[in-house]
């Protein structure tokens, strides 16, 4: 937690766009081509990889390479055309169209999922409620302790810890609680840039929340989450009222379907392959498709763009 977002540069980041604009001119026959390069926001890295590993036993020709990073670090690779598809958080703006343009290209865009933001405490921390005013508030620098949250018994400096200064989540904050404005107080990036550092160090440290894609909570369980007592940290419970009308629910799917829990946001494949038939248009269609939408059903926290069905099953929590 020594980096504070506002001073944060990714050096490796900037060096592997480099690295992979300077490649991608290294084929004089891509249009041949069976490789598949497709960016992924870490943020969705768990359920991603079973997509990924999915498709390729479908298609064992085709080579895979998927790459993991944050979402500004994804679309720059887009859009220096250095990959052909990618899949983060939101749509593309107008003038990232143009650039897509400029190189003459088209870019086709598909939602294909809701996910949820998670935010995370210390096992040995014994606050799991907050409400979404109570998150701006954090984001925006007015509460920068723990005993200015309402449902809070703990003393002390609050801190709150995002993957990377890039990163899809980061960009959630500020556009849908801060009004576009930059995120102030006591926010940092972890040290590694991923979902898993902030894992790591919420459960070394009880005074920050850390901000992670729900997906990383059950890495290694092979169906969506029921519970979350199994967990080595504890998931908050967000409500979307404060007051009387408050309603503390954690992220699990049927909470993102009834949008009861409030930290939403839209997933997408963007692909700028103009080729008619290619390995990389393939895998755009599949995972907006039935195959890759059970898998996200399935196999994840996110909700799929496909209808759902809604069971009762029995909880501990």
């Amino acid at each position: 937690m020594k980096k504070h977002l506002l001073f944060l540069f990714s050096l490796a980041a900037a060096a592997f766009i480099a690295s992979c604009s300077s490649d991608k001119k290294a084929s004089n026959n891509w249009l041949a081509e069976d490789d598949v390069n497709v960016a992924f926001d870490e943020t969705f890295r768990p359920i991603m990889q079973e997509e990924v590993e999915t498709f390729a036993m479908m298609h064992p020709e085709a080579g895979m390479k998927p790459v993991y990073c944050s979402e500004d670090s994804a679309l720059r690779l887009l859009l220096a055309d250095s990959l052909r598809c990618c899949v983060i958080t939101r749509k593309l703006l107008p003038n990232e169209l143009d650039i897509i343009k400029a190189h003459t290209l088209g870019a086709k865009q598909a939602l294909v999922a809701t996910d949820a933001v998670a935010l995370i405490v210390n096992k040995n921390n014994p606050d799991s409620l907050i409400t979404l005013d109570e998150i701006k508030q954090i984001v925006t620098g007015k509460i920068t302790r723990w005993e200015q949250l309402e449902k809070s018994s703990k003393k002390g400096t609050l801190s709150l810890v995002f993957d990377h200064s890039g990163s899809s989540t980061v960009r959630f904050m500020k556009d849908s609680l801060c009004a576009g404005r930059d995120i102030t107080g006591n926010v940092f990036a972890s040290e590694n840039g991923t979902n898993r550092s902030v894992i790591e160090m919420v459960q070394q440290n009880p005074d920050i929340i850390g901000v992670v894609g729900t997906n990383w909570l059950k890495e290694g369980v092979d169906s969506v989450l029921t519970s979350f007592k199994k967990l080595p940290v504890s998931v908050m419970k967000v409500s979307r009222k404060s007051g009387t009308d408050a309603f503390y629910v954690r992220p699990f799917q049927y909470y993102i379907a009834t949008a009861d829990y409030p930290l939403l946001r839209s997933v997408y494949i963007i692909n700028t392959d103009p080729r008619t038939q290619s390995f990389v248009k393939q895998f755009y269609f599949f995972l907006k498709g039935q195959k890759g939408q059970t898998i996200i059903c399935n196999n994840s926290q996110l909700l799929p763009i496909t209808p759902v069905q809604v069971k009762a099953v029995r909880t501990v929590d």
